[in-house]
C-alpha cells in the first residue's frame, strides 16, 4: 500500500521560498513516477512537476523556473523547492505516485486526475 505524508509547507511573505518534502513508502521506486500538485478553494487541480525513476522532469510551463522538484531514493522523499512564491501560489500541495515509464506521461496523468496514490496535503500561505 502506497503512503504519501507532505510537510513543509506554511505561511510566506511574497518572494520568499519553501521547500515542500514528501516522505513516500510501499511502492516500487522503478515502476513509479512521482509528482506535485496543488489545488485552491475554488479552482481546478493544477499539475506542477513529475519526475521519473530515472531522474527525469517535467514542469508545467507556467511554474518552470520557480520551482524544482527533485528526490532522495535512499531516504523515498521527494522535494519540491518553490523560490519567489507570489499570492497566486496559495494552495494546498499534495504529492502524488502513480505506475509510468515517462516524466511527461506522469505530469499529465496527475493534471488529468488519473492516479490513485496522494497524501493529505500541506497547505502553503503567500502573503503580499
Amino acid at each position: 500500500q502506497v503512503q504519501l505524508v507532505e510537510s513543509g509547507g506554511g505561511a510566506v511573505q511574497s518572494g520568499g521560498s519553501l521547500r515542500l518534502s514528501c516522505a513516500a513508502s510501499g511502492y516500487t521506486h522503478s515502476s513509479y513516477c512521482m509528482g506535485w500538485f496543488r489545488q485552491a478553494p475554488g479552482k481546478e487541480r493544477e499539475g506542477i512537476a513529475a519526475i521519473d525513476s530515472t531522474g527525469g522532469t517535467t514542469y508545467a510551463d507556467d511554474l518552470k523556473g520557480r520551482f524544482t522538484i527533485s528526490q532522495d531514493t535512499a531516504k523515498n522523499t521527494l522535494y519540491l523547492q518553490m523560490n519567489s512564491l507570489k499570492p497566486g501560489d496559495t494552495a494546498m500541495y499534495y504529492c502524488a505516485a502513480l505506475p509510468c515509464m515517462t516524466s511527461v506521461q506522469a505530469l499529465s496523468d496527475i493534471t488529468k486526475g488519473h492516479f490513485e496514490n496522494w497524501g493529505q496535503g500541506t497547505q502553503v500561505t503567500v502573503s503580499s
